[in-house]
């Protein structure tokens, strides 16, 4: 399982890059390989290559608000979830994706 996405909160400080990591975390313990691009305060990190969402198997929007280059991931199975549900439920948040992908 491919597994891209985007975090972003208002502030663009601590819950875009805890989701990243909360996400990231638990992809990489089940296997799966994972990117996550941040959109905070600081700008784009860890952007995402084209390539890299095209492999995708799904991709989860971890984002609470409206994020940059949306429509990079035209065509592609997009899951979204609030960056707090990302940070304390991540597990069901990956269960739900990987649902979603295969729906």
């Amino acid at each position: 399982m491919k597994i891209v996405g985007v975090s972003a909160c208002p502030t663009g400080i601590a819950h875009t890059y805890m989701a990243q990591e909360a996400i990231e975390k638990e992809c990489k313990k089940r296997g799966f390989d994972v990117k996550i691009e941040t959109q905070g305060s600081i700008g784009i990190e860890n952007e995402l290559t084209q390539e890299e969402i095209d492999e995708a198997d799904v991709v989860i929007l971890a984002v609470s608000i409206t994020i940059e280059g949306l429509e990079r991931f035209e065509g592609k199975k997009i899951y979204y979830a609030d960056v707090n549900e990302c940070i304390s439920n991540t597990t069901e948040v990956i269960d739900k994706a990987i649902e979603f992908s295969r729906g």
